[in-house]
């Protein structure tokens, strides 16, 4: 496991950050998000959207929807499972079918945590921390080739 930390002083950067890595992920990409809430887990997918060339205006949190889908320059599923309360209640809701979809797109999971012994050893964690009202640690972790070439490019920048 490889991992980089940023620091975000706004809601546009933490958005630039997830747009950087959305022009990077290719199919089959799974970005686990976790933090607590308000840390701006929605505003980072967001911008991973805007990489995927998915509109802002059309990313909302799927909390009560479960499962948002988004067409871009690949197909997006993206989860919310604030309201899932472990493993067997996200089998139940079929999260392992949604995953096996994303294997076409892209899986982008807020609460991930909730479901980690679902994940393959092939994705990216990020983990966001707040540190003041505006700004927030991201920890990204790769797990995986893909996602470790991911955290060279952005070295490289």
């Amino acid at each position: 496991m490889k991992k980089r930390s940023f620091l975000t002083g706004s809601p546009s950067a933490t958005q630039d950050l997830g747009k950087r890595i959305g022009q990077r992920l290719g199919l089959g990409s799974v970005v686990a998000l976790t933090g607590e809430l308000g840390s701006g887990k929605t505003c980072f997918t967001k911008g991973l959207c805007a990489g995927l060339d998915i509109p802002k205006r059309h990313v909302t949190s799927p909390s009560f929807a479960f499962v948002n889908e988004y067409q871009g320059r690949l197909l997006v599923l993206h989860l919310d499972l604030y309201r899932i309360e472990g493993v067997d209640m996200a089998l139940e809701l079929g999260v392992l079918d949604l995953l096996r979809q994303a294997e076409s797109g892209v899986a982008i999971i807020e609460w991930a945590e909730r479901i980690s012994a679902l994940l393959s050893d092939n994705y990216l964690a990020v983990d966001f921390t707040v540190l003041s009202a505006r700004k927030r640690e991201i920890v990204l972790s790769a797990f995986g080739e893909q996602f470790h070439k991911l955290l060279a490019e952005l070295e490289s920048q």
